[in-house]
């Protein structure tokens, strides 16, 4: 539903009930589009934030089995004296 801010400001009770009831409610001014109200989601219960960072966690690429230090992997670059080779 599409409703001018001005008539908005009359109507808000009932636009919040609308939206608490799923339908999104656009403001206009002057015919432009410049606010939606839309129903909240409601709060995740732990068990589906568990859920959520178990699914992410299972996406995420394996660490290497190559144990070389960040530190230590480019030093076949350099010769005995520490310089480039």
């Amino acid at each position: 539903m599409e409703i001018s801010v001005s008539d908005a400001k009359a109507s808000l009770t009932e636009l919040l009930h609308r939206a608490e009831a799923g339908e999104e409610v656009v403001l206009t001014r002057r015919g432009q589009k410049v606010a939606q109200i839309v129903p909240l989601k409601p709060p995740s219960s732990p068990e589906e934030r568990r859920a959520l960072i178990d699914e992410i966690r299972a996406m995420a690429p394996k660490k290497s089995s190559d144990r070389t230090s960040a530190a230590r992997s480019q030093d076949f670059l350099y010769g005995e004296d520490g310089l480039p080779e």
